[in-house]
């Protein structure tokens, strides 16, 4: 990692930054990477560009905007990297890192829209992460996106079309798997 200069320092508090945006960052970069190990190397890389790059940010107000812009480029970058580098696996006795235990997911509809969103096209998963998870007004998303607004709201509206269509399918297979009971066949049976 690189050593900080004393021109780097923030004229932010670093250690509030964290403690606001951390899960924020955290759910967007999941809802991307689609993984819990990349979303964490994702908001780490995130808060190391905050510290050796922050002082840079003019505006403080404008802290979450640049953070979110910040990690979406990371995961773009981080996805270029993935196309030219294979991964290799790490051994089964490598540490873990830390992990966001399931609570986090409160409902198990919330779960399955999560992976109805996992499903989406990656285009269409970013603009309905910042939209819809981390309450990013269609100004804000377009800003970090750096897209037009009317290509924001189309992504939107695309993307929760692909959602739709993701639950639906959901939905289908697991009634599938409903085993229908009838009484008077039971009666029939034993009786």
């Amino acid at each position: 990692m690189a050593e900080l200069s004393p021109s780097a320092m923030l004229p932010l508090d670093y250690e509030d930054a964290v403690e606001r945006f951390y899960v924020p960052l955290y759910r967007f970069a999941l809802s991307l990477a689609r993984n819990e190990d990349d979303a964490c190397d994702l908001v780490q890389q995130t808060f190391v560009v905050l510290l050796t790059k922050g002082h840079q940010l003019r505006d403080p107000s404008k802290l979450k905007t640049w953070l979110f812009t910040t990690i979406f480029r990371e995961f773009t970058a981080s996805r270029r990297r993935s196309f030219r580098f294979s991964r290799q696996p790490l051994d089964e006795g490598s540490a873990e890192g830390p992990s966001i235990p399931p609570s986090v997911f409160d409902a198990l509809d919330a779960k399955n829209v999560l992976n109805a969103l996992h499903q989406v096209d990656e285009v269409f998963r970013a603009p309905l992460s910042l939209f819809y998870l981390e309450d990013h007004s269609y100004k804000e998303i377009a800003e970090i996106l750096d897209v037009p607004i009317g290509t924001v709201m189309s992504r939107i509206a695309r993307g929760k079309k692909q959602i739709r269509s993701a639950l639906a399918l959901e939905s289908a297979e697991q009634a599938s798997k409903i085993v229908r009971f009838s009484p008077s066949e039971e009666r029939g049976r034993y009786g």
